[in-house]
C-alpha cells in the first residue's frame, strides 16, 4: 500500500496499519517520527500535514473531521455503485439480441451428480417448455410411485397446453408394461407422440432446442443416476438430430401395441381386416363377407382412426402385428 494515484479517493489508503496509528499517535504528541516511519497513508487521509515552520515534522489533524469528510464520500461512492449495479439486469437481457447471431451455443454444460439433483433440473427445465420436449427411455420400464407418475403426467399436460410438442420415445418393451401404457395413454390423449424402437438407443431429454439432458460419460466413480445438463447449442442440436434419427426408425405406439384391438376395433372391422390379410382385394371382401364397398372403406376408416393411422398399409402392418402376439388365426 502506497501513495494515492491521480484520482484516487482519500479512502484508498485505508486500512491503516498498526505502524500508521503508531505514527499518527507520535505526530499527535509532538514526537519525533523515526526516518522510514509510514506517513503517506496519513497524508492521504488528511489525517496530518507538513509543518511549514519545522522542516521534516508534521501536525496532526482532527480525525473528526477526516472521518466525516470519509463517510459523505464514500455514501457517494457507494450511491453510484448501486446505480451501476442496477443497469445489470439491463445488461443480461441484451442476451436474447446476442445469442441468435452467436456460431456457438453458450456456456457448455453442467455435471448434476446424483438422481435427486438430475430430477430437479430436469422438473424445472421441462416445466418451462414452450416448444419442444423430446424424451428417450431406452430402459424396460419398472413401477414408479404413482405420485411421481401423476406428477410426469401433469408436466408433460402442462407442456402440450404451452404449444409444446411433445415427442417420447420408449423400448419396445415398454408397451407390456401397464403402468408405463396408462401414462402413454394418458399423454396421448393430451396431444403426445409416442413411438416404440426394439434396439438400442441412448437416454436423453431434450427442451425447447437448448437444454439437452444426458447420462453421465465422464465422471468416473459417479452415481449410477447423475448425468449433464448440457447447454451448447451445437451439441443439443446434434442430440436432437440423433432423437430424430431414431424416431424415424422406431414403431408408432398405436401400431406397436396389440392389445387394445378386441376393445377398440368393431367384429365387421376385424372380419375386413382378416380377409385382406388372407391376400383378398379390398373389392373382393365385399363380396365375401355380404358388404358394399362404401361399408367397407368406412370401416377401414373407422380403423384408422380408432388406432391413430394414417394408411391401410400401417393398418395392415399393425393387424400383422396383434395376430401374432395374441395368436389368433
Amino acid at each position: 500500500m502506497g501513495e494515492l494515484g491521480e484520482g484516487n479517493r482519500p479512502g484508498d489508503a485505508l486500512p491503516l496499519s498498526p505502524e500508521d496509528l503508531d505514527t499518527y499517535k507520535r505526530i499527535a504528541a509532538d514526537e519525533g517520527v523515526p526516518d522510514g516511519a509510514p506517513i503517506d497513508r496519513l497524508i492521504a487521509l488528511g489525517l496530518v500535514v507538513e509543518d511549514p515552520y519545522r522542516p521534516h515534522r508534521h501536525i496532526a489533524l482532527d480525525p473528526r473531521a477526516v472521518a466525516q469528510r470519509l463517510l459523505v464520500t464514500e455514501q457517494a461512492a457507494l450511491s453510484q455503485a448501486v446505480e451501476r449495479l442496477a443497469q445489470v439486469p439491463a445488461l443480461e437481457a441484451l442476451t436474447v439480441d446476442f445469442d441468435p447471431h452467436r456460431l456457438y451455443g453458450g456456456p457448455g454444460s453442467e455435471f448434476l451428480p446424483s438422481k435427486r439433483q438430475m430430477n430437479a433440473r430436469i422438473g424445472d427445465v421441462t416445466g418451462k417448455a414452450t416448444k419442444e420436449l423430446y424424451t428417450a427411455q431406452p430402459d424396460s420400464p419398472s413401477d414408479r410411485d404413482p405420485e411421481i407418475q401423476k406428477l410426469g403426467t401433469s408436466r408433460t399436460r402442462d407442456a402440450l397446453e404451452r404449444g409444446a410438442q411433445l415427442k417420447s420415445l420408449f423400448h419396445s418393451t415398454a408397451h407390456a408394461h401397464e403402468q408405463t401404457r396408462e401414462y402413454v395413454a394418458d399423454v396421448m390423449k393430451a396431444g403426445a407422440d409416442v413411438r416404440a424402437y426394439a434396439g438400442p438407443f441412448p437416454r436423453m431429454v431434450i427442451v425447447d432446442r437448448r437444454h439437452l439432458f444426458i447420462d453421465n460419460y465422464v465422471v468416473e466413480g459417479a452415481e449410477s443416476n447423475s448425468g449433464w445438463h448440457v447447454f451448447d447449442r451445437s451439441a443439443v442440436m446434434w442430440a436432437r438430430a440423433v432423437f430424430t434419427l431414431f424416431w424415424e426408425l422406431a414403431t408408432r405406439w398405436q401400431e406397436f401395441d396389440p392389445m387394445p384391438a378386441d376393445s377398440v376395433l368393431n367384429e365387421r372391422q376385424l372380419v375386413i381386416l382378416c380377409q385382406l390379410d388372407a391376400g383378398y382385394l379390398q373389392h373382393q371382401v365385399g363380396q365375401r363377407v355380404g358388404m358394399s364397398d362404401r361399408l367397407i372403406n368406412k370401416e377401414l376408416a373407422n380403423a384408422r382412426a380408432a388406432l391413430g393411422l394414417s394408411s391401410t398399409n400401417q393398418l395392415m402392418a399393425w393387424y400383422g402385428r396383434w395376430t401374432a402376439g395374441s395368436g389368433r388365426a
